[in-house]
């Protein structure tokens, strides 16, 4: 290997850990993993859903129809919040994230994105996120639920 690419090769290892550092430094490292197991806490966070998200994520976290395709203005449909759609991909700090600022372009969406998901800081309280998440995180199956367990348990490093 040349010595040039090597140092090339440095510098893209020096951006991309410091944009990382940027990301994840700068900012509480969210919840830790939200066991849905509680079922206080599954039960709390069915009553919120119910009154704030089901409308357009639906009664049995289906999503709405097509919700991979995009409507007349350009925006997504509510996704699903079962094991059909992508919100088990996701670590639990990131979709705390998501339901209290909303999607936020160049941070938990793409750059230029535009979404009809509100924020709910102000509306709901951390601990309300957390168990609407638990309520989610209770209808997956186990093998689902485990690799969004890892995924959020890998972020937290």
């Amino acid at each position: 290997m040349s010595k040039k690419r090597f140092i090339l090769g440095a510098v893209g290892v020096l951006v991309a850990g410091a944009a990382a550092l940027l990301y994840y430094g700068g900012r509480d490292a969210g919840p830790a993993f939200i066991d849905p197991a509680d079922h206080m806490l599954v039960v709390t966070g069915k009553a919120i859903y119910a009154n704030n998200c089901a409308a357009c994520h639906g009664e049995a976290l289906q999503g709405q129809p097509n919700w991979r395709q995009r409507l007349p203005n350009g925006r997504l449909p509510a996704p699903p919040h079962d094991k059909t759609g992508h919100t088990w991909h996701h670590p639990d700090a990131m979709l705390f994230d998501m339901v209290k600022n909303g999607l936020v372009p160049g941070k938990t969406a793409p750059p230029g994105y535009e979404s009809d998901m509100p924020a709910y800081a102000g509306i709901l309280t951390d601990e309300e996120i957390v168990a609407v998440l638990a309520y989610i995180k209770s209808d997956w199956p186990p093998k689902v639920l485990q690799a969004q367990k890892e995924v959020t348990l890998q972020r937290r490093q």
